[in-house]
């Protein structure tokens, strides 16, 4: 069949082509969304009033029978294609189009429009590179827009609680983290309150205990973050609501009384505890590998705008949670980092993110190498007595690259309390839920697949002066524990 092809309407000038074969419902939405990337496009079909309509639309366009292979060369004489797509609605045209386009175009970018589910299948096999499936696209759209509608509907669920707080006396937001907080929680909540900012409420963020870890002080200390160390439980007074950020259980580790009213909590775990939180708000995202990751979402939904402290802030916190996306890591979190990345200051990231080593940590790694016991691939090791919490799972990272070791538990007494943490990398071992069954009988205990930590209270021991005496039973009783669940694990 002869093609006809005068007036094409304009030649494409040194941008690659995009040819559109077919142009039915499904065409014209693709040349449309091409066209607004100002990108070129070239349409063909056998429809002459359609093709005159294009043509007004400033659209390149011929008439032609898309089977024939006369109009591939004829394209070909207006430019190289970039991208083929095959629209109509016939499946055994869009085939036969497809077996011509390859043996002509070989190097083109093929999408072929699949008219029947069965089809897919034999079209991928024709080194199609897509196949569009209408009933699949518009699923996921559908599916798509209804989570943005959910997402963008408990976002303005957020800010409502929050803008109540200018009707109160005090017309503050107390934004807690758990205590020696870590950059997820700081970035969150550095994030919550910038969304309190834009509806004009204050608020400040709170936290108990020390910034130990060299990262995160580095990470406050960049940034210039402000907040605020709680001294006494009655300092909470001074706040109307009270959120509780990268945590979702008052009393656990953060300053929170067991059993308080929180009005806003956002985590993206939920912790081992069988008591209904108390709360007018309550976001526990366990997709999400970080609570920036939750904490961006709101601001993107809301239209909240991000500076470049809040961004870089928002990545450290998404990268070190999910160990550089290498741990825990959902869809989600490439998201949300793709989109800080672009605002965040990759120089201030970097100074972040390679703090020195101080003389307190390497002691601390010193003394876990001393007292390691290695089991299999298990290593065990207790360092004693800390100044810096944040020292025990600084020295569990760092042992979990010793060759040979998949599993790792760092023991330490710090103040009132014994703290362990845990690492693996053992696709065998959910480390969360074995330091739940050990620990969380004794005190508090959680985490994830590859890293966990759990706090016990020395209780009995509390009395004893001798420290070494104390760290020796604690160390006996605390790996008897561990490696009894890991047994049981094993025989289930």
């Amino acid at each position: 069949m002869s093609t006809e092809v005068s007036n094409p309407g304009r030649k494409p000038e040194g941008k690659a082509l995009q040819v559109i074969l077919g142009c039915g419902r499904t065409g014209y939405a693709v040349a449309k969304e091409l066209k607004g990337q100002e990108l070129e496009v070239l349409i063909v079909d056998i429809d002459e009033k359609k093709v005159e309509l294009l043509r007004e639309e400033d659209f390149i366009a011929f008439i032609g029978d898309i089977t024939d292979p006369g109009v591939i060369s004829k394209i070909l004489s207006e430019g190289e294609p970039e991208t083929v797509f095959i629209l109509s609605n016939d499946s055994e045209v869009n085939t036969h189009v497809v077996k011509n386009v390859r043996e002509i175009l070989p190097h083109a970018h093929l999408v072929v429009r699949a008219t029947d589910p069965t089809d897919k299948e034999y079209l991928k096999g024709l080194n199609v590179d897509i196949v569009l499936s209408i009933p699949d696209m518009t699923a996921r759209t559908v599916i798509g827009h209804l989570e943005r509608v959910k997402s963008l509907r408990k976002a303005k669920k957020l800010t409502s609680i929050i803008e109540e707080i200018k009707e109160r006396e005090k017309g503050k937001l107390g934004i807690v983290i758990h205590d020696s907080p870590d950059s997820d929680a700081i970035a969150s909540a550095l994030a919550l309150k910038q969304i309190a900012s834009h509806v004009d409420v204050p608020a400040d963020i709170l936290y108990r205990g020390d910034i130990g870890h060299q990262a995160n002080r580095a990470f406050v200390n960049i940034l210039g973050i402000e907040m605020r160390r709680i001294e006494h439980v009655d300092d909470l007074k001074e706040y109307d609501k009270l959120a509780l950020i990268d945590a979702t259980v008052p009393g656990a580790n953060n300053p929170l009384p067991p059993e308080s009213k929180v009005n806003i909590v956002i985590d993206h775990h939920l912790a081992n505890n069988k008591k209904k939180v108390d709360a007018d708000f309550f976001d526990a995202r366990t997709d999400d590998g970080a609570t920036s990751t939750t904490m961006t979402g709101y601001l993107r939904d809301l239209d909240i705008p991000v500076d470049k402290e809040l961004a870089t802030a928002l990545l450290h916190g998404i990268r070190t949670d999910t160990g550089s996306f290498k741990r825990e890591t959902h869809p989600s979190d490439f998201f949300a980092a793709a989109f800080l990345h672009l605002k965040a200051d990759k120089d201030l990231l970097e100074q972040i993110e390679t703090p020195p080593m101080s003389t307190e940590m390497l002691n601390v790694v010193g003394e876990a190498i001393s007292h390691k016991r290695i089991k299999g691939s298990y290593l065990i090791t207790n360092v004693g007595v800390v100044a810096n919490r944040d020292a025990i799972p600084q020295a569990a990272d760092y042992l979990l690259n010793l060759e040979g070791i998949s599993t790792v538990v760092v023991i330490g007494l710090y103040e009132d309390r014994i703290i362990v943490s845990g690492r693996s990398k053992d696709i065998r071992v959910n480390i969360g839920d074995a330091f739940a069954r050990a620990f969380g009988g004794i005190g508090s205990a959680g985490g994830h697949a590859t890293m966990a930590a759990a706090q016990i209270p020395l209780g009995i021991f509390s009395g004893l002066k001798d420290k070494d005496a104390i760290m020796q039973l604690v160390d006996d009783a605390v790996s008897r524990r561990f490696l009894a669940v890991l047994q049981e694990e094993k025989s289930e």
